[in-house]
């Protein structure tokens, strides 16, 4: 994957190498016809970029044109020829006999041909879609994304590793360090950027130990280059690293200290890591490493730190318990509410504690906490968890916590607001400030290493207005194939859409066993059960009729019938577009395509997205279920766990970045009511916007 790529999708802007060429080189019909081709995928220039363009010779442009276009195909869906089972949908499903629906249905699962029909001609679009505007960037503005991404004060996705990879690959040294940081604040990131220039064979003893300061580093070293999750949530098959490397490895593992405790918070993991790395050959070398490591082996005595809180806590020794946590300000924000509870008469005690050591806790956490506290007293239904680990799941549990004071939970939120001021007002100052309302609609991105890759990155939770129109039409696409030399065999992923009422009472489901609805205008293109050249489906939602019949929230759906994990195929994601004339156009238009999610998990089901049809948003859900062990994996089967996902991510209280925004405004700024008088815009579609993950990451979670 080249950088033009990379910035394409990240940042929306291109790279164009001018020359000493006149401004008008470019015949003006080159650049009229690219425009107008790209606008088909719902996409402009700036003039900006329009300027840099006419600078290029024919053949430049050319080949400028020729990978912008395929990328923005790619981006949007467009690279794959969809044929639907009814080429007239919505019509011809709407209208068509019931017989006729369930023996063209017959006729392909006994077949695998999609039954013959003609296609009449379809006017063309009516839409006036929206175009997205591409930008003129450089090299150098996309380095400092990239070092933004890998400053990330917070996990961040696969895809996010796989660019900052690539660009480790191809930089040159002078370019790698500009791109590579003081200090990597986020552990995980240590891991894997250090793994990254080992691969490449970039790196050396003094580079990787500034970034490596504790065994887990190293441990999380050592999984990055057996090609593990360096979030640690899955064991990992190290590989055999050569006698260079484990020396490496036990070097960097020696200047750490202390290393014992570290490491038996993953003692399997270091006895297996051991066996690899042979420690007593180095046992006069590596005198620290040979001693912990003898104490994991032989199950020798060790007190932790972690077993005397859990000690304090299990006999509700408040005190014993503020003394150890305070040692660990990250740890006392994670257990305070569980202080709270068991302190009773200690609380004003714990709050002191608290508030002494608050300056010391990381921004993401200290946010978690207020947020927390300021939602504590609400009675919400469900409390809502993100698993760690690299697949997109949720855990949902009814909401039992007993009451805290409100007047308690204020003092905290106090605390936190303080100190977080306090920290940022040492930042750069902002001058005036636009700070838009609609931004408390999007959460802060704490935890992205389990996030799809997608058209628009945003924060699993996060809500989207649903732009102008009647009608939603989902999308899916996939392919059967080869992965890794193994056949998939065949391949069905089915496309579905539930609808609820307010309350989340069930009200129809449109899928493979339902094409159509009685009483709402929501029809289904057909069921299509093998892909060999890849097969399609879409779903139309009619928005006015389904409110008009008391339906509120749709929950869509990808599930894999034939039981494939998604990771097992070739390709497949799914996506939406809003369209006002549903009948115009092809059934497939990239230029109305409002997202696009790759579906990548290693599960049979997935939620790109939630439909609150009452407030006209989309919330981001981007998950992942596990199959019903009771039933066929098909959308009647999960009524439940869909439920349950629903619930949860439409009720999640969550950091927002408006709240963050705004604390950095009254740290070191001034708010103005207008984006025109400001100096610093923060908004959903200019300035600093939700989609700008890297640089919120990285300077404003700091």
């Amino acid at each position: 994957m080249n950088i033009h790529t990379i910035y394409l999708r990240r940042a929306n802007k291109l790279i164009v190498n001018r020359g000493d060429y006149p401004r008008d080189l470019l015949p003006h019909t080159y650049l009229a016809t690219a425009l107008k081709n790209i606008e088909k995928l719902g996409y402009t220039f700036s003039s900006s970029l329009m300027q840099a363009v006419c600078t290029l010779s024919v053949k430049q442009f050319e080949e400028l044109y020729v990978r912008l276009v395929a990328d923005l195909k790619v981006l949007t869906g467009a690279h794959v020829t969809y044929k639907p089972m009814y080429p007239d949908f919505p019509n011809q499903v709407m209208q068509g006999h019931d017989a006729e629906l369930y023996l063209n249905a017959i006729y392909h699962y006994y077949t695998l041909n999609v039954p013959k029909s003609k296609t009449s001609k379809r006017p063309l679009l009516s839409d006036n879609a929206k175009l997205n505007v591409i930008d003129l960037g450089s090299e150098a503005e996309f380095y400092v994304l990239i070092s933004r991404l890998i400053q990330a004060n917070t996990s961040i996705s696969e895809t996010d590793k796989a660019d900052m990879e690539a660009v480790i690959e191809s930089a040159d040294s002078h370019k790698l360090c500009e791109i590579l940081p003081e200090k990597i604040p986020f552990k995980e990131n240590v891991g894997f950027v250090a793994g990254a220039l080992l691969k490449h064979g970039k790196a050396d003893m003094e580079l990787i130990g500034r970034y490596v300061k504790n065994a887990t580093d190293v441990l999380r070293l050592a999984v990055a280059w057996s090609e593990g999750d360096t979030s640690l949530e899955k064991p990992v098959r190290f590989r055999k690293f050569k006698r260079s490397e484990r020396r490496l490895l036990l070097q960097l593992l020696e200047q750490c200290y202390p290393i014992t405790e570290d490491m038996l918070r993953y003692k399997q993991r270091w006895i297996r890591l051991g066996e690899i790395l042979h420690p007593s050959e180095y046992k006069n070398r590596y005198v620290r490493c040979q001693e912990a490591f003898d104490i994991l082996r032989n199950n020798k005595p060790f007190t932790t730190f972690r077993g005397s809180v859990e000690l304090a806590l299990q006999y509700r020794d408040v005190w014993t318990s503020i003394d150890l946590l305070m040692q660990r300000p990250g740890e006392f924000a994670r257990r305070l509410d569980h202080l709270l509870r068991i302190g009773d008469g200690d609380r004003e005690l714990v709050v002191a504690a608290f508030n002494e050591i608050a300056n010391q806790i990381a921004t993401p956490v200290l946010l978690q906490v207020k947020t927390h506290f300021t939602h504590r007293h609400e009675r919400i239904e469900l409390r809502t968890f993100f698993p760690k680990g690299n697949v997109a799941k949720a855990v949902a549990i009814p909401h039992q916590l007993p009451g805290l004071d409100h007047a308690l939970c204020e003092g905290i939120v106090q605390i936190c607001n303080q100190a977080l001021v306090e920290r940022f007002s040492s930042l750069q100052p902002l001058g005036k400030t636009y700070i838009d309302r609609r931004l408390a609609n999007c959460l802060v991105p704490f935890s992205q290493r389990s996030a799809s890759k997608a058209l628009r990155t945003i924060v699993r939770g996060s809500r989207l207005a649903i732009p102008e129109g009647d009608t939603i039409r989902f999308f899916s696409w996939w392919k059967e194939g080869d992965v890794n030399g193994k056949p998939t065999g065949r391949v069905d992923i089915d496309l579905s859409a539930v609808v609820y009422d307010k309350h989340w009472g069930y009200m129809e489901h449109i899928s493979y066993t339902n094409l159509r609805s009685a009483s709402m205008r929501v029809v289904h293109s057909g069921d299509i059960v093998s892909a060999p050249h890849g097969a399609c489906e879409f779903i139309d939602l009619h928005i006015p009729s389904i409110v008009e019949q008391g339906g509120r929230y749709v929950i869509a759906t990808l599930q894999s019938f034939t039981d494939q994990p998604y990771y097992d195929l070739p390709e497949c994601f799914v996506g939406w577009m809003m369209r006002k004339k549903p009948d115009s156009g092809e059934i497939f238009e990239p230029s109305t395509v409002e997202d696009k999610i790759d579906v990548t998990a290693a599960t049979k089901i997935a939620i790109p997205v939630i439909l609150d049809l009452l407030s006209r948003t989309v919330v981001w859900a981007d998950l992942s279920l596990s199959r019903h062990p009771n039933y066929y994996n098909n959308v009647e089967g999960n009524q439940r766990g869909i439920v349950a996902m629903g619930k949860a991510m439409c009720s999640l209280r969550r950091p927002n970045l408006h709240d963050l925004f705004m604390l950095h405004a009254i740290a070191r700024g001034e708010l103005v009511g207008s984006a025109n008088e400001a100096d610093a815009v923060f908004s959903m579609d200019q300035g600093v916007t939700p989609f700008a993950v890297e640089e919120i990451m990285a300077e404003y979670l700091a």
